[in-house]
């Protein structure tokens, strides 16, 4: 995922999907067919293959996350979540092309919530070919206190009672953690490290990557729907995954686009998402 900008300044960086990642992350998915290759459009989402964190190892914090300044409060809220994400598309990257991205804050709000008060931090990525626009995002991060009290307090929500006619299965395993980190380059010690996301985070276990769901989701899409192209695409966290029995990710069409949301073993949503389908008729294919 993108680092995150110094306040009140535009954070220009340049980068590439090669090849070998778009490889990578294809066979992560356990995609069918040929992995896309170089002058291939991306799937949605796979641009978080690129514009990974470069900072030098003595920057790095304890959690795994590059050392905070004042402006995210980290003495007081050091545990990090990725809450989510809402993006257009109004162009196409593709496998191997020079990207461009600018990123900046664009707010830093503190809220309160059941665990306490939290500290919201949202930001805008724009990502360009040339100078033209292929992505725009918006990203939500959440800062919040330690746990207090032992392990972190999970209400269990009523089970999701949905039709969802489009299914897949996505694994939990350690494996299949480690391995999504390292294509993301996330050093985060909660999906990898279980003595630190149970001593020191206060979770129950390793937690699934909020992304990683994310990109399964927009693969039920991919693979239930090969036809259409997205237009927009925006999900939520709605609570904590941790490694054990896969996760379902579910899909349901509509008319304009397809529900999705993923499923734990208690059928609880984990991560909800939407798609809506791009005018190909406005299509800008450069």
């Amino acid at each position: 995922m993108t680092s995150i900008p110094d306040a009140n300044e535009v954070e220009e960086d340049f980068d590439v999907v090669t090849d070998a990642s778009a490889r990578a992350t294809h066979g992560l998915f356990d995609a069918l067919g040929d992995p896309p290759g170089t002058g291939d459009p991306l799937p949605p989402l796979w641009h978080w293959m690129a514009f990974l964190p470069r900072i030098a190892q003595h920057e790095m914090g304890a959690d795994g996350h590059p050392r905070r300044g004042d402006l995210f409060h980290s003495d007081e809220f050091p545990r990090r979540m990725f809450a989510g994400a809402r993006l257009s598309f109004p162009g196409v990257a593709r496998v191997g092309e020079p990207l461009t991205r600018h990123a900046r804050v664009k707010s830093v709000e503190r809220k309160s919530g059941r665990s306490g008060e939290l500290l919201f931090v949202t930001v805008t990525i724009e990502i360009l070919r040339g100078t033209t626009p292929v992505i725009l995002e918006e990203q939500d991060i959440v800062y919040r206190p330690l746990a207090t009290g032992g392990a972190t307090s999970l209400q269990t929500p009523a089970p999701n009672t949905e039709d969802w006619p489009l299914r897949l299965g996505l694994p939990t395993d350690p494996v299949t953690l480690f391995r999504y980190s390292a294509l993301t380059y996330n050093a985060h010690r909660i999906h990898y490290d279980r003595d630190y996301a149970m001593q020191h985070e206060g979770y129950p276990g390793l937690v699934v990557q909020g992304p990683l769901q994310a990109m399964g989701l927009a693969e039920v899409a991919r693979r239930h729907v090969p036809h259409r192209s997205v237009g927009a695409l925006s999900f939520r966290a709605m609570r904590p995954a941790f490694d054990g029995p896969s996760l379902e990710l579910c899909g349901r069409l509509g008319e304009q686009g397809i529900s999705l949301a993923v499923l734990d073993s208690s059928s609880s949503v984990t991560v909800s998402a939407k798609i809506v389908w791009r005018d190909e008729e406005k299509r800008r294919d450069g």
